[in-house]
């Protein structure tokens, strides 16, 4: 909702997810590089549309990081919907992997925002948990995962797997490990 506490419009709430979206592409393409004016052309929408809704970079890297990472919280139910729970958790963990590359991209602002958030860590975390905890239970229901790991410790090992390989030249040693943490949660 708009700082005005009115409903924001649905042609308003289209662009700025088409901005968000463009957004997070460009850092993930272009990393600190990325520029607004080439963001508001991604989103097929005016700089001035652009700089309306987000006066800073900051604001923007700060709603595309809260956006991606609403958006990686929604997916378990759309992946269980197509896939068996531990294929389903293992696309979402890449998904986690291929969001790394888009806070690359916007590390030195978000260093600074979440330093000076202590909430938006505390919220990311919860979202992600949350997130594995639906993976996991439905994996633990269909007998494809074990049941006794908790999902922080999931989204723990996960981050682990980040550290050590986060960096997009990585991916493949980072896939593999992904695959190493899958089978330590086979039952």
């Amino acid at each position: 909702m708009p700082e005005s506490g009115r409903p924001m419009r649905a042609d308003a709430r289209a662009n700025e997810d088409k901005l968000l979206a463009a957004a997070a592409s460009a850092f993930a393409r272009d990393g600190a590089a990325a520029t607004l004016k080439q963001i508001a052309r991604d989103a097929g929408v005016g700089i001035a549309t652009l700089y309306r809704r987000f006066p800073t970079r900051e604001l923007l890297v700060d709603a595309t990081y809260r956006y991606e990472t609403a958006r990686l919280a929604d997916r378990p139910a759309a992946l269980l919907a197509e896939l068996p729970a531990d294929r389903a958790l293992r696309a979402w963990m890449s998904e986690v992997l291929d969001h790394l590359v888009t806070k690359q991209g916007m590390a030195d602002t978000l260093k600074t925002l979440l330093r000076g958030d202590a909430e938006l860590g505390s919220q990311t975390r919860e979202q992600l948990t949350a997130a594995v905890e639906e993976l996991r239970r439905a994996g633990s229901d269909q007998g494809v995962l074990r049941e006794d790991v908790p999902a922080g410790d999931i989204l723990m090992a996960l981050a682990g797997v980040t550290l050590a390989a986060g960096d997009p030249r990585q991916r493949e040693q980072a896939e593999r490990l992904l695959d190493l943490l899958m089978d330590g949660l086979a039952p």
